[in-house]
C-alpha cells in the first residue's frame, strides 16, 4: 500500500529545498559573492556558481584548487591569500583579506573570508566566502580622488587669494598723510569678495596734493581675478602722476577715459575723483558712471547730485561736468563702490537705501570703527563683488 501521506511530505521537502537554493543563488548573484570548501583530507574543492562568475572560469574546467590560488591573483598579492591560508589552518575564527585578479583583461577586487571546518581531529577543511568588491573599491576611489582634486583646488584657491589679495595690498596700501590732516579724518576699508574668482578691480586714493588739497578717488574697474587687478593697477597708477598736474577732477576723468579707451582695451572702469581743500571745505569732484557720495549731515544722508559723466572707456570726446559741494564742521562723506550695496538676491536700490540707514549714525571722529559697523550692518562681504568704502569727517569741533 502507498503511503500518500509521505510521499506528499517527501515531495513538500523537496520543493523547500529548491526553493531555499534558487533564493540562495540569487542572494549570491545580488550581492556579486559565492561560497567555497577546500577539504584538506581529500583535496577536494568546490564551489558555487557565483564563484566561477566571479572568477570568470568555465565550470567545466572546475574550481582552482587551493595551493594554486595565488597563481591565478595579481602577483603583488600572491603573498596575502598564501597568509591568509596559513592564518585560517592556525586559528579558529574566521579571516579575511583582499586580492585583485584580472577577468576578460580587467583588474577585478576581490574580498575572501575563511573559516576553519574542525574535527575531534583537528582542522579538516576551509570554508570560504569570496565577494567582487570591483563596484565599491572604485567608488572608494573615485570619492577619494574627488576630495584629494577638491583639497587641491582648496588649497589652489587659497593661493590664489592670498596672491591677489597680497597684489592688491601692494598696489593699494592704506592712506598715509591724510590720517593727521588739520581737521579732516580719512578711513578706507576693502572689502573683499568671499569667492576669490570674484575679487576685482575696486580702488580707491587718497593722497595729498603739493597745493595742500586732498584728492580723493575710488572706482572699479571691469571684471574679475588677476586681470582685472592688473588693469586697476595702471589705472590707479596713471591716475596719481596725473593729479600732480593740479588739474580738476574733470579734466582728470577726461584723460583717464582716453586711457582707457587706448591703451586698456575691451576693459571700462567707473570712478569718482574729487579735491577736498581743508581750508575752504570745499569738495569738487566729478564721476564717470559711478553711484555719486554720501553726505552725511547732522544725523541725515543724502546722495549728492550726480554731475554727468559717461562711464572709463566707452566712448570718446565727451566732456565730464564738474560739481562742488560745500562741507562743514561734522559732515561726513562716504565714497564706495556697487560692491557695497549691489547683491544677487537684492535690487541696487534695496542695497543704497540700506546704506542710507546705516551711513547716519557714522561719527565723523571715529570713522576707523564707524566703517566697520557700516559694513555690517548692510550685510558684510558680498560673496559676488568686492568693495571699497572711503569715508572722510570733517572735524573741526564736530
Amino acid at each position: 500500500m502507498v503511503d500518500v501521506a509521505g510521499a506528499a511530505e517527501l515531495v513538500g521537502h523537496e520543493s523547500d529545498a529548491e526553493l531555499l537554493a534558487v533564493r540562495l543563488a540569487h542572494a549570491q548573484r545580488l550581492g556579486n559573492m559565492g561560497w567555497t570548501e577546500w577539504n584538506l583530507c581529500t583535496g577536494e574543492t568546490i564551489w558555487s556558481d557565483q564563484v566561477y562568475a566571479i572568477f570568470g572560469r568555465d565550470p567545466d574546467r572546475g574550481p582552482i584548487p587551493l595551493p594554486e590560488l595565488p597563481r591565478h591573483v595579481e602577483p603583488r598579492d600572491a603573498r596575502a591569500i598564501d597568509r591568509l591560508v596559513w592564518d585560517a589552518l592556525r586559528g579558529v575564527e574566521p579571516v579575511q583579506a583582499e586580492f585583485r585578479i584580472r577577468r576578460g583583461g580587467e583588474l577585478r577586487d576581490l574580498r575572501m573570508v575563511l573559516e576553519p571546518l574542525t574535527a575531534p581531529g583537528g582542522h579538516t577543511g576551509l570554508h570560504g566566502v569570496i565577494q567582487d568588491i570591483t563596484g565599491r573599491r572604485r567608488a572608494e576611489r573615485m570619492m577619494s580622488e574627488s576630495r584629494r582634486q577638491l583639497l587641491e583646488a582648496r588649497e589652489r584657491a587659497a593661493e590664489e587669494r592670498h596672491v591677489m589679495l597680497a597684489l592688491r595690498e601692494a598696489i593699494l596700501p592704506a592712506p598715509t598723510g591724510c590720517l593727521d590732516l588739520p581737521d579732516t579724518a580719512v578711513a578706507v576699508r576693502y572689502v573683499p569678495a568671499e569667492k576669490t574668482a570674484n575679487l576685482g578691480g575696486d580702488w580707491f586714493e587718497a593722497a595729498c596734493a603739493p597745493d595742500g588739497r586732498v584728492m580723493l578717488a575710488i572706482g572699479d574697474v571691469s571684471g574679475h581675478g588677476l586681470p582685472a587687478i592688473a588693469r586697476m593697477a595702471q589705472l590707479r597708477h596713471a591716475l596719481v602722476g596725473l593729479s600732480m598736474t593740479g588739474e580738476p577732477p574733470d579734466r582728470l576723468l577726461g584723460w583717464l577715459n582716453e586711457l582707457v579707451l587706448h591703451q586698456l582695451r575691451d576693459t571700462t572702469a567707473t570712478a569718482v575723483i574729487g579735491h577736498l581743500d581743508p581750508r575752504t571745505r570745499m569738495f569738487t569732484w566729478g564721476q564717470a558712471g559711478h553711484l555719486a557720495p554720501i553726505l552725511v549731515r547732522d544725523g541725515v544722508a543724502t546722495r549728492l547730485r550726480q554731475p554727468r559723466g559717461v562711464l572709463l572707456g566707452a566712448t570718446s570726446g565727451r566732456a565730464y561736468e564738474p560739481a562742488a559741494t560745500p562741507l562743514r564742521a561734522g559732515d561726513v562723506l562716504l565714497l564706495f563702490t556697487d560692491g557695497l550695496v549691489e547683491r544677487r538676491t537684492r535690487d541696487i536700490d534695496v542695497g543704497l537705501d540700506l546704506l542710507l540707514g546705516a551711513a547716519r549714525d557714522l561719527p565723523c571722529g571715529d570713522l576707523d570703527a564707524g566703517l566697520d559697523r557700516l559694513v555690517a550692518a548692510i550685510g558684510g562681504p558680498n560673496p559676488e563683488d568686492d568693495a571699497c568704502v572711503l569715508g572722510v569727517g570733517i572735524l573741526g569741533g564736530c
